[in-house]
């Protein structure tokens, strides 16, 4: 028996490696099945390019077994196996990834290893649930089996042994602090989390399946049991195929299996394959969103070479993008020494763009082969493009060509179908196209039938960020204005050069105004006297468009103006001088019938736009009721 001191720059790393080094300490078994899985698929490589002698790869497993009675947990390979002299260099010897050499040597033979490399301390995460480690292994190469041993000190101890075949099992002795880890279902939950998708086939116990009945059976005859391996892992999960080979059944299928517990399926999928300038492989969903879909649940997930890493993308995954569902795959995508936190370099940025135009190019190609289905399906998406237009200036130049804009009709126009239309009937006298919308088809009816009955489009608008996003439209296109249509009566959204003529002269208007100012509340209200179409009615309350989305776009963040969405709300009070009840109000000198008379018409106009409520409603109902008596 040998023994040593581990070279490590510290006099020692075992208490750096238990409180530091990982953030969740669960993270040691996926260090360790990867190891195993790398440790099988150099195998796999050797045997390919015939450097492994007469050595078979045969069907090999990685197997974990618990032992409560002996506290300890066992991880088994039939990889590549190690001698004395690789464990004291990729062992003893910290910070010496096995891998890189391996792909290092190999480079030029293996054109994919599919190793996952890059592991640094990883096997010494073992000591963080374990007092002591033992690693009992035998190289391909027919050399002595060794075993190796460390309680956590800098020290080791290594000795020659008895082992029939090839690979690595490693024991980890279980400390008193970590006993969760040999629960099966704690052990059970972690494979499933990390390691689902493994490569090499996981087994974990035995499990019973039940065979079915053969054909000729008797009607009482009982189905015959038998013990398999319990295999948790699915080795060739749907991104790691070609999307040739894949039919829609299959990948609704492997959502399910992603998500069990979604239950809708999603609106379509997105195959993400590519080998330059960087390796990247995944399948993205676009969800159908509702409004009480937790965003923070069933999250877009990250592998490595088929390890799972995070659900946390932020920087791979644009913002806009991570209200998607799916994985993605990559190698390339470089991560800490514990694996648990994304580094943000070049090679990511291009990862983040390629996604970006993928999900463009799909979306573009939807919208051209089948705009019906896309235009089905555009309340389910809005928000996400919507968002992408927001936040990235490329993929706003791509959104704008399927982009939708729905009408209160419930037809769709792209932004530039939607000028063609509305260019000749909506164009002011300074030359604007003005597109009119609505944020609520109900709330807002008054409002639409009007700007209808002059034969003017109405658009649908009703996304939270829509405030955002017209403003962006208009500072790329100077000649097109966004105006709700209640931010101001009808005759003065689209203004023309058309002359308007009063019934009251400027000095009965002067008498006007203070009169219906005393009977309204000013610190909300402002009057504002229009001669308007005689058949129009006498009052309309509107919300001044610039002041409204300013308070909007502050409240969702991003834009207004700072402290907008706590000023109170503020409304224009339209009085249309030309219409009659108007002028009974000047000339009635009883100023208790001017006040029920304004009151009636003020409530009017209130309740239309959805502003009537509490005391003053209920007043309102009794008066209207002692009306009609």
């Amino acid at each position: 028996m040998a023994k040593g001191n581990i070279n490590v720059s510290v006099e020692n790393i075992f208490p750096l490696i238990k409180k530091f080094l990982y953030s969740d300490h669960e993270i040691f078994l996926r260090e360790l099945i990867s190891n195993a899985t790398d440790a099988t698929t150099k195998m796999k490589h050797l045997v390919t390019m015939g450097e492994a002698g007469d050595q078979e790869y045969g069907n090999p497993i990685v197997e974990v077994i618990v032992d409560k009675e002996k506290k300890t947990l066992r991880i088994i390979d039939q990889g590549i196996g190690m001698n004395e002299e690789e464990i004291e260099k990729y062992i003893n010897q910290i910070a010496f990834s096995g891998a890189e050499e391996f792909i290092d040597k190999y480079k030029d033979k293996v054109e994919d290893s599919g190793i996952i490399g890059h592991f640094g301390l990883g096997f010494y995460s073992a000591f963080m649930v374990a007092d002591k480690v033992e690693i009992i292994t035998k190289s391909y190469n027919d050399a002595a089996a060794v075993k190796w041993s460390c309680d956590g000190s800098p020290n080791y101890e290594i000795e020659s042994i008895e082992k029939e075949e090839r690979g690595s099992e490693v024991v980890l002795y279980i400390s008193d602090d970590s006993l969760d880890f040999l629960e099966d279902s704690k052990i059970n939950e972690l494979l499933n989390k990390y390691n689902r998708f493994n490569q090499i086939p996981i087994k974990f116990g035995t499990k019973e399946k039940t065979l079915p009945l053969p054909q000729d059976a008797e009607k009482d005859a009982t189905p015959e049991k038998i013990t398999v391996d319990n295999i948790i892992n699915n080795v060739n999960p749907a991104w790691t195929k070609k999307p040739a080979d894949l039919k829609a059944d299959d990948y609704n299928n492997f959502y399910r299996e992603l998500y069990p517990s979604q239950f809708e399926e999603p609106l379509f999928n997105i195959h993400l394959n590519v080998d330059y300038p960087f390796n990247l492989t995944g399948i993205l969903y676009f969800p159908k969103l509702s409004p009480s879909m937790d965003i923070q649940k069933d999250k877009i997930q990250l592998y490595q070479n088929q390890v799972f890493i995070t659900d946390n993308v932020e920087g791979i995954v644009p913002d806009f993008l991570q209200m998607l569902k799916g994985v993605i795959d990559s190698p390339d995508i470089p991560l800490n020494v514990s694996r648990s936190y994304l580094q943000a370099d070049g090679a990511v940025k291009k990862i983040s763009g390629y996604i970006t135009k993928k999900i463009a190019d799909k979306l573009t190609s939807l919208f051209k082969n089948n705009r019906e289905d896309f235009e089905k399906k555009w309340n389910d998406i809005k928000v996400i493009i919507e968002y992408g237009m927001l936040s990235d200036d490329k993929f706003y130049d791509k959104a704008k060509k399927f982009s939708l804009f729905p009408t209160v009709d419930d037809t769709y126009f792209t932004i530039d179908e939607l000028q063609e239309k509305i260019k000749a009937a909506q164009t002011d006298k300074d030359g604007n196209t003005i597109v009119l919308y609505a944020a609520n088809k109900e709330a807002q009816h008054g409002y639409i039938q009007e700007a209808k009955e002059k034969g003017y489009e109405v658009l649908l608008l009703d996304s939270p960020i829509v405030s955002h996003l017209i403003q962006k439209i208009e500072a790329s296109n100077e000649k097109l204005k966004f105006t709700r249509v209640d931010s101001d009566h009808i005759d003065n959204l689209i203004k023309k050069d058309e002359e308007k003529i009063s019934k009251l002269t400027d000095k009965e208007k002067e008498t006007l105004k203070p009169i219906i100012e005393a009977n309204v509340p000013k610190e909300n209200y402002t009057v504002q006297l229009e001669s308007l179409d005689s058949k129009a009615n006498p009052f309309s309350i509107t919300v001044p468009e610039f002041m409204r989305r300013m308070k909007e776009m502050s409240k969702s963040g991003g834009g207004g103006m700072f402290g907008m969405e706590n000023m109170p709300e503020m409304y224009n009070l339209v009085v249309n001088t030309n219409n009659d009840l108007i002028k009974e109000i000047l000339d009635n000198k009883d100023e208790a019938v001017q006040k029920e008379l304004i009151g009636q018409a003020f409530d009017l106009a209130k309740l239309s736009q959805n502003l009537l409520h509490g005391e003053d409603l209920t007043n309102f109902i009794k008066r209207s009721y002692q009306m009609i008596k």
